[in-house]
This record gives structure tokens, C-alpha cells and sequence, in this order.
């Protein structure tokens, strides 16, 4: 039997408070396109997205992330996934087609830090509306149409004060991605991990906070631009908004640019991101870091994520 695949990230299913807040902040600043409406949930995806979605929002008594799905490369691989975990311990849930906008059935389960996690195959390709429509074959939306207007979505970032290495080789043993970055502490456990399936330097990075008031925080979701002139044009459209944002800056590890900026609905932290590099190196060695380097691990240069909990706040997963 085959060994099963993930392809890349597919979407973000997001809990907020305040939908309005949220769908004004997802919509009209950072761009993204809405797909569908569908039993109280809203599905989005920026321009450059082709699947149904990559941002699932609905409104609930508490802001949360309820789930992050991941694409796999094969519709067998669904089925593999399942029995592979539940063989290893872990409890799975299967969801039935259409249960979810769009998506055929996916399996949910959850990380040790009990961050749920969804695998999928099936998902529908919606075409657009026709003047939302790019003239390009290759492109789903017309660019540049609202907002920030991202390209696609990139990597997600989860926290925890669960062992951060563990959750490390979870992801690597039973889930198959490749560690690319990490921080190792003076006693050999991990301070952080970037990982990913695809080319990039992380489609999933692991934060580790022993303050943290759960196990299952997100620290952030991330969306792609294009480049640099695209960063600064956002700091200029948030400015414009009245929304407060840390950066522009530039990471070290992942060498990749950065906004980070809250979503006033939910709470939940948005990274827009763009530069880094990507891997191909089938060889590739993953790269230490220790915590006496991350005044350049962290922020190569500009401005720099705040460090202390009041004004580095996360939601629950």
C-alpha cells in the first residue's frame, strides 16, 4: 500500500464573535471574494484561489478556529490518512460530503495539542461571477478588484504550550511534512518548527509559549502578495481603514517579508506575507537555529512582533 500525501493547505474554518466585523475586515480590506452562503457560513477565497474556499467564517459565542483542512494528493489518500491515524491512536471523525460548502468527505481528527486538523480530496472549483471574472484562463478572480487583494493562501501558524518537538514529529511521522526550519532550545526541545509538503519554506510553523492560556492557540493564518510594493500598498490601505498593524519587517528564518494585523471581529491574526524562498533540494537539512539568534531568526529588520501577551494576543483552536 501506498504511503498517503498531502498536497498543500487548503482552507481555514473560522469561529468569530462578530460576523460583521469580520466579513467588512475579510472582504473589503484584505479582498478576498465570496464564493457562497451557506447555512449561516460564509466562504471565501482570494483571486488567485481556485478551490471553493480558503476562509470559511461563522458566527459563534466564541471566537475560535474550528478547524484547518489540508488537501491530499490522492482521493484515496483520505481514506489511507484514516486508517493510518486511527492505527497509531488518534480518533478520527469523518465528515459526509457537502456537510461542508463545496467539499466532498474529509476526515477530522486531532494534534496532541488537540489543534483539529481536516484532510480532505474532493472540492469543488466555482467559477465566478461574471464581473468578478479574470479574462485570464489561468486566474479565477480579476485582480486588484477590492482591498488588499492577496493572491492566495499561504501557511498557518499555530501556538501551543504543549511540547512543541512532539507536535513537530506528529506532523512528520503520521502526516508526512518535512521539517525545514526550527529553534532548538538549550535543553533540546524545539522553541518553534516550520514545516511544509509543498516547495515553501512552511505551509505550517509551530509557535511554542509555555504562558499560553491553551494548548491549542493559533498564533496566525497567513495570506500571499506578490511582492514588496504589495506589502507597503496594504500598510497604506490599513492605514487608511484605521486598523493598526506590526511591520513592515523581514524574517530571518524564511527570509519572507511581513503585516501582521488583527481581525476586529474575531481577533484572530492575519499575516500578509510575500518574498522568502522556496526548496527543492529532495536533501534539503533543516536548519538550526537557538534562541540566542532570534534578534535575527525573528526580524531580520523592521518592526518587530510584541512579545508580551497583552499585545500579542491569540484566539483558541
Amino acid at each position: 500500500m501506498s504511503t498517503p500525501e498531502l498536497a498543500k493547505l487548503g482552507h481555514v474554518g473560522l469561529v468569530t464573535t462578530d460576523l460583521k466585523k469580520s466579513l467588512v475586515f475579510f472582504k473589503e480590506v484584505v479582498g478576498l471574494e465570496e464564493t457562497e452562503v451557506k447555512d449561516g457560513v460564509v466562504y471565501l477565497r482570494a483571486w488567485g484561489d481556485f478551490e471553493h474556499h480558503t476562509l470559511a467564517i461563522r458566527e459563534g459565542s466564541e471566537s475560535r478556529v474550528d478547524h484547518i483542512a489540508w488537501k491530499a494528493k490522492r482521493a484515496e489518500d483520505v481514506e489511507k490518512f484514516a486508517e493510518l491515524l486511527e492505527f497509531a491512536g488518534t480518533d478520527v471523525t469523518w465528515v459526509k460530503e457537502g456537510e461542508e460548502a463545496g467539499q466532498g468527505s474529509a476526515i477530522r481528527f486531532q494534534l496532541p495539542s488537540k489543534h483539529t486538523f481536516e484532510i480532505y480530496y474532493e472540492m469543488e472549483k466555482t467559477q465566478p461571477d461574471e464581473d468578478r471574472r479574470s479574462v485570464l484562463k489561468n486566474q479565477t478572480y480579476k485582480s486588484w478588484r477590492k482591498g488588499i487583494s492577496p493572491r492566495r493562501i499561504d501557511h498557518v501558524n499555530i501556538l501551543s504550550s504543549y511540547d512543541a518537538k512532539a507536535i513537530t514529529d506528529y506532523l512528520m511521522e503520521k502526516l508526512g511534512f518535512n521539517l525545514r526550519e526550527y529553534i532548538k532550545a538549550p535543553d533540546n526541545s524545539y522553541a518553534g518548527s516550520w514545516l511544509s509538503v509543498t516547495n515553501l519554506v512552511h505551509d505550517i510553523a509551530v509557535s511554542f509559549d509555555p504562558t499560553s492560556p491553551t494548548e491549542n492557540q493559533i498564533h496566525h493564518i497567513s495570506y500571499w502578495l506578490d511582492d514588496a510594493q504589495d506589502l507597503l500598498r496594504a500598510a497604506d490601505i490599513l492605514s487608511e481603514n484605521g486598523i493598526s498593524f506590526k511591520g513592515p519587517g523581514k524574517h530571518g528564518i524564511s527570509q519572507a517579508m511581513y503585516i501582521y494585523v488583527e481581525d476586529p471581529g474575531s481577533g484572530l491574526r492575519v499575516e500578509l506575507f510575500t518574498g522568502g524562498y522556496l526548496i527543492f533540494e529532495p536533501d534539503w537539512e533543516p536548519i538550526e537555529w537557538t534562541l540566542d539568534e532570534m534578534d535575527v531568526g525573528f526580524t531580520y529588520w523592521g518592526d518587530q512582533m510584541d512579545t508580551k501577551r497583552e499585545n500579542n494576543p491569540t484566539i483558541k483552536a
